[in-house]
């Protein structure tokens, strides 16, 4: 096992207790909040020894085993938390106004109660084997690290491409970033255009719709898309924009001034869309310095943004924030069609 590698996963799984907007889901199993409170301490408390019980690890099989137990655990924990914020979202997706009768039976007590009950007991689980390999940690001499928790890469990856059939409700939102995209009254060269909303309501798909259209197409010279995630590093995104734009490799080039100067004359004078996806990064500086290396893009340039963090769609300081909602009650009940009944509504239409 690479080291670091179990470091970064606790902070993965420290990072999504961190907002604990899970608590919006109402859970009836014990105290849920108590439970993940406890498993955020617990989880805390090991990943500042967890470089050095990796490094023990490679020579020491008691480490090593002990390393393995938590590794199962903290993938436990990151699935549990993963599946606690999807059913978050397509709650709020779902519910975003008033219910339809429809999507009231959906979300019935009944199953509400079954979920929580299910997903309180494999917290509860979580929390019991991070206290009894805590209590093993006591076996071991770990040395507690003064490094800053890190978080690992979501390895998260987005594309361009999207089948505009599977969509819904969504035109409105479409229609109005466009209209920002376009609008030729704008003063700086280059506008941040951030889409903000919780995960699962679309925002990828939506940058996927705006990026796809042919009056968006026709405007611009130049077009990438890149999706960021955890990975926002300016100077691997002035290379992913040389390498898309220019066709050449720049892996071997580190000088951000040398970077600057190629994507300088890349850009001299050109009308470009630039698609970020999936931002997380709340550090304005960075911001800055990309925003001041694609200055030289020609006026009307545009950069759209993904995000679930208000302070990202903020630090931007733009006026030009596109805040995605729920759908409406009809069209939500619409896109749970074609999700849960897709297969059965293919079969109903090749019917004789």
């Amino acid at each position: 096992m690479a080291e670091g590698v179990l470091f970064n996963l606790a902070g993965k799984v420290l990072e999504m207790l961190g907002p604990l907007t899970l608590q919006e889901i109402n859970l009836a199993y014990g105290d849920v909040k108590a439970e993940l409170e406890n498993i955020k301490t617990t989880v805390s408390i090991i990943q500042a020894v967890l470089l050095d019980a990796e490094k023990q690890g490679s020579h020491n099989n008691k480490v090593k085993d002990w390393l393995n137990k938590l590794r199962d655990v903290l993938l436990d924990a990151y699935d549990v938390l993963d599946d606690l914020s999807t059913e978050d979202s397509r709650y709020k997706m779902m519910t975003g106004n008033k219910m339809t009768k429809e999507v009231r039976i959906f979300f019935s007590s009944s199953n509400q109660l079954t979920y929580s009950l299910k997903i309180g007991h494999r917290i509860k689980a979580i929390r019991e084997r991070l206290d009894a390999i805590t209590i093993d940690k006591k076996d071991f001499r770990f040395i507690q690290s003064s490094i800053e928790p890190q978080v690992m890469n979501r390895g998260r990856e987005t594309y361009s491409f999207v089948l505009e059939e599977n969509v819904v409700g969504r035109e409105d939102d479409k229609k109005e970033i466009i209209k920002l995209l376009l609008d030729t009254n704008t003063v700086e060269n280059v506008s941040l255009i951030p889409i903000v909303g919780s995960g699962g309501l679309g925002k990828t798909t939506l940058a996927q719709l705006i990026y796809k259209d042919e009056n968006v197409k026709n405007n611009f010279e130049l077009m990438l898309w890149t999706c960021v995630s955890d990975n926002f590093v300016v100077k691997r995104i002035v290379k992913q924009i040389l390498e898309c734009f220019g066709g050449r490799r720049c892996e071997e080039i580190e000088s951000l001034d040398i970077l600057q100067k190629h994507l300088q004359r890349k850009l001299n004078g050109k009308k470009y869309f630039i698609v970020s996806d999936d931002v997380w990064i709340e550090d304005k500086n960075q911001w800055i310095l990309l925003k001041d290396l694609l200055m030289g893009g020609a006026r009307g340039s545009r950069i759209v943004v993904t995000t679930r963090s208000i302070k990202v769609a903020e630090i931007m300081d733009t006026p030009s924030r596109h805040e995605l909602k729920g759908l409406a009650p009809k069209k939500a009940w619409s896109l749970f069609v074609k999700m849960a009944f897709k297969e059965r509504v293919k079969s109903q239409k090749t019917k004789p």
